[in-house]
Order: structure tokens, then sequence, then C-alpha cells
């Protein structure tokens, strides 16, 4: 199985040489369990720095649309009491 994976050339070189010793070893489904588990931690430590990169972005589109929002309200109050005054 590991030999037609590694001439796909679909999945990484180390997928391949694990799934190989797990074949040679008989213990197939705890290295594919192995492999499961370090992608898992790689995609949840993913999207973990883009979260990180991304939240102060967030932060700073949510503080100008609301700060304009409450100008947008408060301006047109000001400008009448100061018409009337």
């Amino acid at each position: 199985m590991a030999d037609p994976l590694n001439e796909s050339g679909v999945f990484p070189p180390m997928v391949c040489q694990m799934i190989g010793v797990g074949e040679s070893t008989g213990a197939l489904d705890a290295m594919l369990e192995k492999i499961a588990d370090f992608y898992d931690e790689e995609v949840d430590q993913a999207v973990e720095n883009l979260t990180s990169l991304i939240e102060p972005f967030m932060l700073v589109f949510l503080g100008v649309t609301i700060g304009g929002l409450v100008v947008a309200m408060y301006l047109p109050i000001f400008k009448m009491a100061g018409a009337m005054g």
C-alpha cells in the first residue's frame, strides 16, 4: 500500500514511510491513527495561528464601524442643538 501511495506523489514522504512501517510491523491501524493525530494537531495549530493574525484586524474594523455609527447618530443631534441655541 505504501509503494503506490509514494509513487502517486499526492501524499508526503513521511506519511508513506509511516504507512510502510505500519505494514511491515502489522500495526497499520496504529500508524494511521498516529498520522491522523499528527495532522489534526497541525490543522489546529494553523487555525490558531490564523485566528491570532486576524483578530487585531477584526477588532480595528469593529471599532471603526461602531465608532462611525455612534458619530452618525450623535452628529445630527449636536447640529440641531447648535442651531437651536
